[in-house]
């Protein structure tokens, strides 16, 4: 309040008392990045794209072919409406090669804070692998979709992390320079904090750009649709699986129930064929460990979103008077963010008390924490997770058939 009234008479003043209400940021736009039909165009450039025909209009000169990179895009719109941008890395770039050109297209991404998803289609190399995996680790509000390999002589060998063949005269075995896949792991690394996911198989599909053609194409493009439709229907907190894959006409591989069972522990998402369902995305695990709290892609989405929401939301707390008033203020905000994702249903319990908590007091907030600028908040949520495995107990009885559900 104003202390220099001088001149008698009523003043108003406007001040901030109500809630700043957090917004969820966006977790449908994807960056992808490859090699365009018109090799030439746009080179390590970020174009954003909403549609079909813009991509044609900014990546295809008359007479192109199909390429990695056209394939996905063309998939992801075939299975939702929303928006990517586009790194053209040219003719002579990749990710994994000497020339450094896709690499420098990752860095670009970092520029798009609202990317949710990345993908870098047909690049299945272990270096490719780590690449994308390291920028969106490095960015902590992203994922990656990753392709498995297009042909696999073993199917064990998709359960095993692909490792980069050493360099002639290094020492190392003098067979590993001519490593075939039936010698090598071909899954891409772990992500310990769960920021990808690996697909396999690839998808035969009618080719965009000549649609008398059938062409087998890597699944990252539809799969990141699929990740945006279940966006916009369900919510992030749904898993993106159980999902029909709009486009895809057959597989490359048609993986078994037995064959899944072991390549599901392994962090391989499969997707399969079923019989009057058609072809459907039937896994939702990251690269986590089995045993990680991140092993569900939509656990590992959630929290992107959570964490980026409040991060940005809550930019206003910079340089305020750290006492009870700024922490009574931050604990409100965030658990009315909190409350809404409870009644989205994002969040696990009967009670917003049983979903999440929200600390912020003198208790973790002592003199030598303020002395030192800072304001610490302890949050604490429970994510749904998906019932990967539904068990039916089925018993007889006197009167009939007795079933119970278990998730």
């Amino acid at each position: 309040m104003a202390l220099s009234y001088q001149t008698p008479g009523i003043y108003v003043e406007e001040t901030a008392s109500g809630p700043r209400p957090i917004e969820a940021v966006g977790t449908s736009t994807v960056g992808f990045i490859g090699t365009a039909p018109n090799a030439n165009a746009h080179v390590n450039e970020l174009v954003p794209v909403t549609n079909w025909l813009q991509f044609v209009k900014e990546f295809v000169s008359h007479g192109d072919q199909s390429t990695d990179l056209s394939q996905a895009v063309f998939g992801f719109f075939q299975n939702c409406s929303g928006l990517c941008y586009i790194v053209n890395v040219g003719k002579n770039g990749n990710l994994s090669g000497s020339s450094g050109a896709g690499r420098e297209g990752l860095d670009l991404f970092e520029e798009i804070d609202e990317i949710a998803i990345v993908a870098a289609p047909g690049c299945t190399d272990p270096a490719s692998y780590d690449a994308v995996l390291t920028h969106c680790e490095k960015m902590k509000d992203r994922v990656a979709v990753l392709d498995g390999p297009k042909e696999v002589t073993l199917l064990n060998n998709l359960t095993k992390v692909a490792a980069p063949k050493p360099a002639a005269g290094s020492g190392g075995d003098s067979d590993a320079g001519t490593a075939t896949p039936k010698e090598q792991g071909l899954r891409a690394r772990t992500s310990d904090s769960g920021f990808g996911s690996f697909y396999f198989p690839w998808l035969v599909v009618k080719d965009p750009l000549s649609p008398k053609k059938m062409v087998t194409v890597p699944p990252s493009g539809h799969i990141a649709g699929i990740y945006a439709r279940v966006d916009s229907t369900r919510g992030v907190h749904k898993a993106p699986a159980n999902e029909s894959i709009r486009g895809a006409l057959d597989l490359s591989y048609r993986v078994t129930r037995e064959e899944q069972g072991e390549l599901n522990i392994n962090g391989v998402n499969c997707i399969r064929f079923f019989p009057g369902q058609g072809i459907r995305v039937w896994g939702a695990r990251t690269l986590a460990e089995s045993s990680s709290e991140w092993k569900y892609i939509n656990v590992r989405r959630l929290f992107n979103m959570i964490e980026e929401s409040i991060a940005r939301s809550t930019q206003w707390v910079v340089f305020e008077p750290n006492d009870a008033t700024l922490w009574n203020s931050i604990k409100r905000d965030v658990s009315a963010f909190l409350t809404m994702l409870w009644r989205q249903g994002a969040l696990k319990g009967t009670t917003p008390e049983e979903a999440f908590f929200v600390k912020c007091d003198d208790e973790i907030n002592p003199s030598d924490v303020i002395n030192a600028g800072m304001v610490v908040t302890v949050i604490g949520v429970a994510p749904v997770k998906p019932a990967e495995f539904v068990v039916f107990k089925i018993g007889q009885s006197e009167g009939g058939i007795e079933t119970s559900e278990e998730e």
